[in-house]
C-alpha cells in the first residue's frame, strides 16, 4: 500500500498535510531484507495508476525484485492514512482504503506459483487473508503443507477490525499451524485465541519449526522443536475457536519446546508502526545467514529499533557489520543498550560511554 504520514500531530481532521510513503506487512519485510543485503522478491498486485507506479518504484529503490508485481487495470492501489501518535493509544487513528483494491483481487488463479516458490523463504501476513475471499483462498493454499514448498514464514498480524466475526481468529490459527516460522504478539494471541503466556502460545502452535512470541518492550522468546514430538491437537472448527481467557490447547509447559529468550534494548520511540515487520525482517535475515537463535532474536530487535526511531513504516537498517557487532555484545552490555533516532548511521562515530551504549 501507499501510506500517508501526517506532517504534524493531531487528529486526522486537523492535520494540514501528509507525506507519501510505502507500507504493508509483506512489502515492509521485503524492503527490510533487501536493504540488509538479501535477494528479495515481492509478489503483489497494484493498480495501473500513479500510486501503483510509485509503490513499485519505491520498493525497487530498496533493492526489491518487483518483476512479479501485477498491474490491475480495473482496481486501484490501496492507500491508508494515519496519525502520528502511538498505535496503542486511543487518540491514534488509521483509515484504510483497500476494499476493492488491486491487492484484494489476488487469488490462486492470479498468482504465479513459480514466483512464490522461487525463494528459500516465503513470508506471509494474516492481514492479506482478511482482504477478500480470494485472498483467503490464496493464503490457505500457500500455507498448506505439501512437498516442495519453500520454508513458510507467517506473521499472524491479528486485526479484529478486518474480520466480520471471530472466525477470523480461527482462520489465522489454521494458517499459523501450516507455517514453518510463526511470529505472533503475546497480546494478539490472547485477543485472538484466548491464550495467555508464551508457553501456552507454543502449545497452541506445536506444528511450526519455530514460533517467535513478541512481548513488546520485554523482548521476545523463540521456541524450537520439542525434544520429543507430541501429537498436535485438532484444528478447531470455524466459529468454535476458543474465546475464553483461559482456553488451552493440548498439554502445557513441559511440551513448550526449546526456548530462547532475548530482552529488547531500550529505544527512544518516534513511532511504533512497522516495528513488527522490521523485527520479522531482522529475524529472517539472521535465519538465512544460519545464525544461532539468540542472534536471530537480537537482529530482529535491532531492525525493529531502526523502525521505531523514524516516523515512517520503513527505516534504513544498520550495516551488517555494525549489527553483528551489537549482536555479539555480552548480556550485560546488551542490556544497557539504548538506541535513539539516527543510531543506525552512527557506527563511524566510534564507542561511547556504556552508560548510554547508544553506540557501543
Amino acid at each position: 500500500m501507499v501510506t500517508f504520514l501526517p506532517t504534524a500531530p493531531g487528529r486526522l481532521a486537523d492535520v494540514p498535510s501528509f507525506v507519501r510513503g510505502i507500507g504493508g506487512a509483506e512489502s515492509n519485510v521485503a524492503c527490510g531484507l533487501a536493504a540488509s543485503g538479501h535477494s528479495a522478491k515481492w509478489v503483489g498486485r497494484v493498480g495501473a495508476d500513479g500510486f501503483g507506479e510509485y509503490l513499485v518504484a519505491a520498493m525497487a529503490s530498496y533493492g526489491v525484485d518487483t518483476s512479479a508485481v501485477q498491474r490491475d487495470p480495473l482496481r486501484p492501489t490501496g492507500v491508508y492514512f494515519r496519525t502520528a501518535g502511538d498505535r496503542a493509544s486511543h487518540a491514534h487513528e488509521v483509515l484504510y482504503y483497500r476494499a476493492g483494491s488491486a491487492a484484494s483481487a489476488m487469488s490462486p488463479s492470479t498468482v504465479r506459483y513459480e514466483d512464490v516458490r522461487a525463494g528459500r523463504i516465503l513470508h506471509l501476513s494474516g492481514i492479506t487473508a482478511a482482504l477478500s475471499a480470494d485472498c483467503l483462498a490464496l493464503m490457505r493454499d500457500l500455507t498448506a503443507r505439501r512437498a516442495g514448498r519453500p520454508m513458510v514464514s507467517f506473521d499472524v498480524n491479528y486485526r479484529p477490525g478486518l474480520w466480520d466475526t471471530h472466525a477470523g481468529a480461527c482462520v489465522l490459527l489454521e494458517m499459523a499451524r501450516g507455517a514453518d516460522i510463526v511470529f505472533v504478539g503475546e497480546d494478539e494471541a490472547e485477543a485472538a485465541w484466548g491464550v495467555r503466556g508464551a508457553d501456552a502460545i507454543r502449545e497452541a502452535l506445536p506444528e511450526p519449526e519455530v514460533v517467535v512470541v513478541k512481548r513488546g518492550g520485554e523482548g521476545a522468546v523463540a521456541y524450537g522443536r520439542c525434544a520429543e514430538p507430541f501429537p498436535a491437537p485438532p484444528l478447531p472448527e470455524l466459529g468454535a475457536c476458543p474465546q475464553t481467557p483461559h482456553a488451552t490447547f493440548g498439554r502445557m509447559s513441559s511440551n513448550a519446546g526449546r526456548a530462547e529468550k532475548s530482552p529488547a534494548p531500550r529505544v527512544d520511540v518516534v513511532a511504533h508502526v512497522g516495528a513488527g515487520d522490521a523485527f520479522a525482517a531482522g529475524f529472517l535475515s539472521a535465519t538465512l545467514r544460519g545464525l544461532p537463535v539468540r542472534d536471530r532474536l537480537r537482529h530482529g530487535h535491532l531492525m525493529a529499533a531502526a523502525t521505531l526511531t523514524v516516523a515512517g513504516d520503513l527505516a534504513t537498517p544498520p550495516s551488517r557489520a555494525y549489527a553483528d557487532r551489537l549482536v555479539a555484545l555480552d548480556d550485560r552490555d546488551w542490556g544497557r543498550l539504548r538506541l535513539g533516532p539516527g543510531w543506525t548511521a552512527a557506527a563511524e562515530q566510534g564507542p561511547q560511554d556504556p552508560q548510554e551504549v547508544r553506540i557501543p
